[in-house]
C-alpha cells in the first residue's frame, strides 16, 4: 500500500471542465510472484497487472489549454495505441503493434501473452457523450473478442528436461519403427506378394502402445507440477466419505443463507439511495420550476421578438416569389421570340434548299447543253478540216486536168458557201458558249452564297437551339424552386394555425377553468380541424389557379401580360391576409402573456402547453430561417444567370462578327480560286489548239513564185477564199482560191483566228 500511495502522490492531477479531480496519467501496478519447490527444485512465477487509465478527452468539452493539453494529447495518443493493439489481436494479424508506446510495450505480456486479462469499462449515460461512450463500447466490444490459451509458467529442472527428451525419443523411435513397418508392407504389396494377417500392420495396437506413451508422459508432467497448499475448509481431508458430504451440504446452505443477506442489504441499502434521490430529485425540479416560470417571462418577450422578426422574413419571401414570378414572365417572353425567330429560320431554310435544288438541276441542264454544243463545233471543225484537206489535195495534184477546170471553179465558190455558213454557225455557237460560261459562273456563285447561308443558318439554328435548352431548364429550376416555397409558406402557415389554436385554448383554459379539460380539446381540435380544412382549401384553390394561369400562360402565350398582373394582384391580396393573421396572432400572444403576468403561478398543463408553443416557435423561427438562406441563394444565383446570358450574347455578336468576316474572306479566296481556274483553262485550251493546229497544217504553196511558208510579219494571202489561221501569234496558211477577201476574226473560247 506504501507504493501505490507513493505512486499516487506522483500522478499529476488537474481540473477540466469535465471532471474537478482528472488524472493526467495513467497508473500501472505490478506484482510479481515466484514460486520454488526446495525439494524438486521446480520453480513457479507470475504477473498480476493492476491498470488504471486515464479517460480519452475532447479538447472542445475539456477545455484544456498548456500543459494539460499536451497532457491530454499524450493520453489519447497511447489509448489509440492500445486501441490498435486491441484491434489487431482481435482481428488475428500477424503483427501486433506493441511499440507504438509505452504503455502497450509494458502491458505486451498482459494482453497477447499467456495471460487472462479482465477489463472494466466506463461509460456515461448522457447522450451529451453519446459518441464517446459508443467508441468505448465498441473498444470493448473488440477487447472481448480475443481468446488467450493459458498454460502454467512452470520452469523445469536438469532431471525433468533429460526425462522428457529420453520419452520424447522413445516415441520418435516407436514411430519410425511403425513408418519403416508400413514402407516394408507396401513394397510387398507393390511387388505382388500377399502378406498374411499376421505380418500385417494392427492399427490399434500401435495405437495403444503410443497412447501408453502419452499417459506417462502426462503423469510425469503432473507429478512435477508443485501440490497447491491446502485450502482452511479442507482440513478435514482425512474424514469419511459420508462425513465429507454432510460437510458440504451444511457449508453450502450456510454460504446460500450468507449470500441471501447480502442480497438483502443490497436491496435495503439501494432503495435507501433511489429514496435519497427521489428527494434530491423532487428539490431539483421545484427549483428548476421556479427557474422556468422566470425564464418564461424572458422568453415569452424573446418569441415576441422573433415573431415580428419571422413577419419581415416572410415579407422578403413574397417579395422574392413576386421577383421570381417577374423573371419567370420575362423568360417566358424571351422562349417565345426565340421560338419564333427559330420558325422563321426554319421557314427561310427551307426557302434556300428548294432554290438550290431548282439552280441544281438548271446548272445539271446548261452542262448537258454545253457538252452537246462542244461535241457538235468538234464535228464540225473536223468535217470542215477534212474538206479542206481534200480541197487541198486536189488542187495541188499537178495531174489535174484542164478539161475539169470549170468544176473546180463550181466546188471552189460552193466551198467558200459552205466556209461562210461555217463562219456564221461558229459565231453563234461562240456566242453560245460565251452566255453559257455566265450562266455556269453566276450559279457557281449564288450555289457558294447559298451553301455558305445554309451552314450559317445550320449555325445559328443550334445556337438557338442550345438556347431554348438552357432557358428551358432555367425556368425549370425556377418553378421547382418556386412551388418549394410556396409549400414551405404553406408548412409555416400551419404551423402558425397551430401556434393560434394553442393560444386560444390556454386563454379558454384561463378564463373558464369550470369547464372540462375533455370538452376545452374537443373545441380546439375542432377549431384546429376547421383552420385546416379552410386553409387546405384556400392552397387547393389557390394551387388550381396557379396551374390553371400555367397551362393559360403555355397555350395562350399572347395573354402572357394580362395573366402576370392578376398573379401580382393574387399575390398582394394573399400578402395582405397573412399580414393580418400574423397581427392577430401577435395580439393574442400579448395578452396571453399579459394573462400570464397576472396569474403568477400555473398548473403542470399549462407549463407544459408553454412548452409545447416554445417548441412550435422554435421550429418556426427554424423554417423561417431557412427559408431565408433560400431567398439568399436564388438571389445570389439571378445576378450569375444573368450574367450568363449576357456573355451568351455578347458570344452571339463575336460569332456573327467572325461569320462576316469568315464569308469575306472565302469571296477573296474564291475569286483568286477562279482566277487561277481560268489561267489554268487558258492553258489547257492553248495546248490543245495548238495540237489540233500541228493537225491542220499544210505546207505546200498554191501557185509557182508564192512563198512556200508565211512569215509572222507578213502573212500568206490565198486566193480564191483561202485564210491564214493564227494560233498563239503563230500563222498557218490554208490554201484557197479566189479574190482578195477582207481580214475577219472569229473569238472562240479566248482562240483567235484569222480569215482572209
Amino acid at each position: 500500500m506504501d507504493t501505490i500511495d507513493e505512486g499516487k502522490s506522483n500522478r499529476h492531477v488537474a481540473v477540466t471542465n469535465m471532471n474537478e479531480h482528472s488524472s493526467r496519467s495513467h497508473s500501472i501496478f505490478l506484482i510479481n510472484v515466484k514460486q520454488e519447490n526446495t525439494q524438486t527444485e521446480q520453480k513457479l512465477s507470475g504477473k498480476l497487472y493492476l491498470v488504471d487509465l486515464a479517460g480519452s478527452e475532447k479538447v472542445s468539452k475539456t477545455g484544456a489549454e498548456g500543459a494539460v493539453l499536451d497532457e491530454a494529447k499524450n493520453i489519447n495518443k497511447s489509448l489509440s495505441s492500445l486501441g490498435n493493439v486491441i484491434s489487431a489481436l482481435a482481428e488475428g494479424s500477424a503483427y501486433v503493434p506493441y511499440r507504438d508506446s509505452k504503455m502497450t510495450r509494458i502491458l505486451q505480456d498482459s494482453l497477447g501473452g499467456n495471460c487472462r486479462t479482465t477489463i472494466v469499462i466506463c461509460c456515461s449515460p448522457s447522450s451529451y457523450n453519446d459518441a464517446e461512450t459508443k467508441s468505448t463500447l465498441m473498444f470493448g466490444q473488440r477487447a472481448k473478442t480475443i481468446k488467450n490459451t493459458v498454460i502454467l509458467n512452470v520452469e523445469l529442472t536438469a532431471e525433468q528436461w533429460k526425462k522428457k527428451y529420453e520419452r520424447e525419443k522413445e516415441r520418435n523411435k516407436s514411430l519410425r519403427n511403425t513408418i519403416t513397418w508400413l514402407e516394408n508392407e507396401l513394397n510387398r504389396w507393390r511387388n505382388g506378394e500377399t502378406v498374411p494377417a499376421e505380418e500385417q500392420f494392427d492399427k490399434e495396437k500401435i495405437n495403444a502402445e503410443v497412447l501408453a506413451l502419452d499417459n506417462t508422459i502426462n503423469n510425469d508432467k503432473f507429478a512435477s507440477t508443485p501440490s497447491m497448499p491446502p485450502m482452511p475448509g479442507m482440513l478435514g481431508a482425512g474424514l469419511n466419505d459420508v462425513e465429507k458430504e454432510k460437510c458440504e451440504v451444511e457449508l453450502a446452505k450456510l454460504f446460500k443463507q450468507l449470500d441471501d443477506k447480502d442480497e438483502e442489504i443490497n436491496q435495503q441499502s439501494q432503495l435507501v439511495e433511489k429514496l435519497k434521490q427521489q428527494m434530491l430529485d423532487q428539490e431539483e425540479l421545484l427549483a428548476s420550476s421556479r427557474r422556468d416560470h422566470d425564464n418564461l417571462q424572458s422568453e415569452l418577450t424573446r418569441l415576441q421578438l422573433e415573431n415580428d422578426a419571422s413577419k419581415e422574413e416572410v415579407k422578403e419571401v413574397l417579395q422574392a416569389l413576386e421577383e421570381l414570378a417577374v423573371n419567370y414572365d420575362q423568360k417566358s417572353q424571351e422562349v417565345e421570340d426565340k421560338t419564333k425567330e427559330f420558325e422563321a429560320l426554319s421557314e427561310e431554310l427551307g426557302q434556300k434548299s428548294s432554290t438550290l435544288a431548282s439552280i441544281d438541276s438548271e446548272l445539271q441542264k446548261l452542262k448537258e447543253m454545253a457538252n452537246h454544243q462542244k461535241k457538235r463545233v468538234t464535228e464540225m471543225m473536223s468535217s470542215l478540216l477534212k474538206d479542206l484537206t481534200e480541197i487541198g489535195i486536189a488542187v495541188g495534184n499537178n495531174d489535174i486536168k484542164h478539161e475539169g477546170s470549170g468544176l473546180i471553179d463550181e466546188e471552189f465558190t460552193v466551198a467558200r458557201l459552205y466556209i461562210s455558213k461555217m463562219k456564221s454557225e461558229v459565231k453563234s455557237m461562240v456566242k453560245r458558249c460565251k452566255q453559257l460560261e455566265n450562266t455556269q459562273s453566276e450559279s457557281n456563285k449564288t450555289l457558294d452564297e447559298t451553301e455558305k447561308e445554309l451552314a450559317a443558318c445550320q449555325l445559328r439554328i443550334s445556337q438557338h437551339e442550345a438556347k431554348i435548352k438552357s432557358l428551358t431548364e432555367y425556368l425549370q429550376n425556377v418553378e421547382h424552386k418556386k412551388r418549394q416555397l410556396e409549400e414551405d409558406v404553406d408548412s409555416l402557415n400551419e404551423e402558425l394555425v397551430k401556434i393560434s389554436a394553442q393560444e386560444k385554448v390556454h386563454a379558454m383554459e384561463k378564463e373558464s377553468e369550470i369547464q372540462s379539460a375533455n370538452e376545452v380539446k374537443e373545441a380546439v381540435e375542432k377549431q384546429i380541424h376547421s383552420h385546416r380544412e379552410a386553409h387546405q382549401k384556400q392552397i387547393s384553390s389557390l394551387r388550381d389557379e396557379l396551374e390553371t394561369k400555367e397551362k393559360l400562360i403555355t397555350d395562350l402565350q399572347e395573354y402572357d401580360t394580362h395573366i402576370s398582373v392578376d398573379k401580382a394582384k393574387e399575390l398582394q391580396t394573399l400578402h395582405n391576409l397573412r399580414k393580418l393573421f400574423v397581427q392577430d396572432l401577435a395580439t393574442r400572444v400579448k395578452k396571453s402573456a399579459e394573462m400570464d403576468s397576472d396569474e403568477t403561478g400555473g398548473s403542470a398543463a399549462q407549463k407544459q402547453k408553454i412548452s409545447f408553443l416554445e417548441n412550435n416557435l422554435e421550429q418556426l423561427t427554424k423554417v423561417h430561417k431557412q427559408l431565408v438562406r433560400d431567398n439568399a441563394d436564388l438571389r445570389c444565383e439571378l445576378p450569375k444567370l444573368e450574367k450568363r446570358l449576357r456573355a451568351t450574347a455578347e458570344r452571339v455578336k463575336a460569332l456573327e462578327s467572325a461569320l462576316k468576316e469568315a464569308k469575306e474572306n472565302s469571296a477573296r479566296d474564291r475569286k483568286r480560286y477562279q482566277q487561277e481556274v481560268d489561267r489554268i483553262k487558258e492553258a489547257v485550251r492553248a495546248k490543245n489548239m495548238a495540237r489540233r493546229g500541228h493537225s491542220a497544217q499544210i505546207a505546200k504553196p498554191i501557185r509557182p513564185g508564192q512563198q512556200p511558208v508565211a512569215s509572222p510579219t507578213h502573212p500568206s494571202v490565198v486566193r480564191g477564199g483561202g485564210g491564214v489561221l493564227y494560233q498563239n501569234s503563230q500563222p498557218m496558211p490554208i490554201r484557197g482560191g479566189g479574190a482578195k477577201q477582207e481580214k475577219r476574226f472569229v473569238q472562240f473560247k479566248k482562240e483567235s483566228v484569222a480569215f482572209v
